[in-house]
C-alpha cells in the first residue's frame, strides 16, 4: 500500500480520537459508568468505528471512515440522573433506530419532515452549555489554559482539523512539566469489554434515545454522505445507516454511544494526496480500521494519562472542541428566515438543560420547536 493512505488515515484518526476523546469521557462521567465501564466503552467504539469502515469500504469500494457521535457525547455529557444501564437502553435503541432507517423508508421520510433548522436548534442547544464554561476554566489555572487557548487559535488559521489536537498536546505537556498533573505508572494492560444489561426506561428512551438519534442523523449522518458526494463518490447511505445502526445496537451492549458516518476526518481521507487511483483509495478505510483497533487497544494508557488531567483543563478542550460544531449548528438553525423563531425556542429550551416530568431538555426543545413551526405554519397570510 501507498505510504500516503497510512498518512491520510493516521492523520484522520488521532484527530478524531484526541479532539473529542475527553468528551466521550465527560459522557461516562455523566451516566456514573465505572472506570470498567468507561474503558470498555472506549474499547468497544474503538472497535465498532474500526469494524464499519472496513465492513463499508470494502463491500462499496467507496473510502468509508466513521466517527463517533460527536454531538452525541456531549448529549449525554448533559444528562442528569441517567444510570449506566438506562444509558445501555438508550445507547441500543438509538442504534436500532438508525438501522431501521436504512431499512424502512417510512421511518426515512418521518424524519426528514423535521425541519433542518430545528435539528440544528437543538444540537446547539446542547453544545452552548459546554462551550460557556470555556471561561471559568481559563480563571481557574490561566497560567496553563491561555497558552492551550492561544495554540488552539494560531494552529486553527492554518489547520482547522488538528487545532483541538495540539491544544490537547500541549495541555499534556504543560500540565506534567509544570507539575499540576502527576504521571501516572505507564502501564499497558490489555483492555476489556464489560457486557451491561440495558435498563429500557420509557422516560430515559424518550429524552435521550430519541434526542440522540436525531442529533447524529442530523448532524453526523447526513453531513458524511454529504462529504462522499462532494468528492465524487456516491455514498452508500442504506448500508450506511444499517451497518453503523446495527454496530451501534452491538457495541451498546458493551457501554458505547453511537457511531457513524465521519465529515470531517472524511475529508482527510477523500483527497487526491490520499491515492491518485479513485478507484483504489477505498484502501484508505482498511488502514484506518487496523489504526483504529490500535487505539482501542491503548485505551487504558491514554485514558490513564487523561485522568490525571486537571479538571479545568478537561473542561477548555471540550470547550475548544465544540466551538465549532456550535457554529455550525447555530449557523443553520438560523439561516432559514421562516424558521428562525421555532429554532430559536428549540435552542433556548434545550440549552436551559432543565428536565420535565423525568425526560431531558433535548426532548423538550425539539417539542417546543416543532410546536412553534407547526403554529407559524397554520397561521394564514393577512391579506
Amino acid at each position: 500500500m501507498r505510504a500516503s493512505l497510512f498518512s491520510a488515515a493516521l492523520v484522520a484518526a488521532l484527530v478524531g480520537y484526541g479532539s473529542t476523546i475527553a468528551l466521550v469521557l465527560a459522557a461516562a462521567a455523566a451516566v456514573g459508568a465505572s472506570p470498567a465501564q468507561t474503558g470498555s466503552w472506549v474499547l468497544a467504539i474503538c472497535l465498532g468505528k474500526a469494524a464499519g469502515s472496513a465492513l463499508l469500504s470494502v463491500s462499496s469500494r467507496v473510502p468509508v471512515v466513521l466517527a463517533w457521535s460527536t454531538p452525541g457525547a456531549a448529549l449525554i455529557a448533559a444528562t442528569e440522573g441517567v444510570t449506566m444501564p438506562q444509558a445501555v437502553g438508550a445507547f441500543v435503541l438509538t442504534g436500532l433506530l438508525i438501522a431501521l432507517t436504512g431499512t424502512l423508508k417510512p421511518l426515512g421520510r418521518l424524519v426528514a419532515r423535521i425541519p433542518d433548522s430545528i435539528a440544528a436548534g437543538m444540537l446547539a442547544g446542547v453544545l452552548l452549555p459546554f462551550c460557556l464554561k470555556l471561561p471559568a476554566a481559563t480563571q481557574g489555572i490561566p497560567a496553563l489554559i491561555l497558552p492551550v487557548i492561544g495554540l488552539f487559535a494560531l494552529v486553527r488559521l492554518r489547520n482547522p482539523a488538528l487545532a483541538v489536537l495540539a491544544a490537547l498536546a500541549l495541555g499534556l505537556a504543560a500540565a506534567f512539566a509544570s507539575g499540576l498533573a502527576t504521571l501516572p505508572p505507564l502501564r499497558l494492560p490489555l483492555p476489556r469489554l464489560t457486557f451491561i444489561w440495558p435498563e429500557f426506561d420509557p422516560m430515559v428512551l424518550i429524552g435521550l434515545a430519541l434526542p440522540l438519534y436525531l442529533v447524529t442523523m442530523a448532524s453526523q449522518n447526513l453531513p458524511g454522505f454529504a462529504t462522499l458526494r462532494a468528492a465524487g463518490y456516491e455514498p452508500p447511505v442504506r448500508a450506511g445507516l444499517t451497518v453503523t445502526g446495527g454496530i451501534s445496537a452491538l457495541i451498546g451492549l458493551f457501554g458505547a454511544h453511537t457511531i457513524s458516518m465521519a465529515a470531517i476526518t472524511a475529508a482527510i481521507c477523500l483527497g487526491d494526496d490520499v491515492h491518485p487511483d479513485r478507484n483504489r483509495r477505498w484502501q484508505v478505510g482498511l488502514v484506518y480500521a487496523a489504526i483504529w483497533v490500535g487505539l482501542g487497544l491503548l485505551g487504558p494508557l491514554i485514558l490513564s494519562l487523561l485522568a490525571a488531567l486537571p479538571p479545568e483543563l478537561i473542561t477548555a478542550i471540550v470547550a475548544l472542541a465544540l466551538l465549532g460544531p456550535f457554529m455550525g449548528a447555530a449557523t443553520a438553525a438560523f439561516q432559514a428566515p421562516e424558521t428562525r423563531f421555532a429554532a430559536a425556542i428549540t435552542l433556548v429550551v434545550t440549552a436551559s438543560g432543565a428536565p420535565a416530568l423525568g425526560i431531558g431538555a433535548a426532548f423538550w426543545g425539539l417539542l417546543a420547536g416543532l410546536a412553534f413551526h407547526a403554529a407559524e405554519q397554520l397561521r394564514r397570510p393577512t391579506a
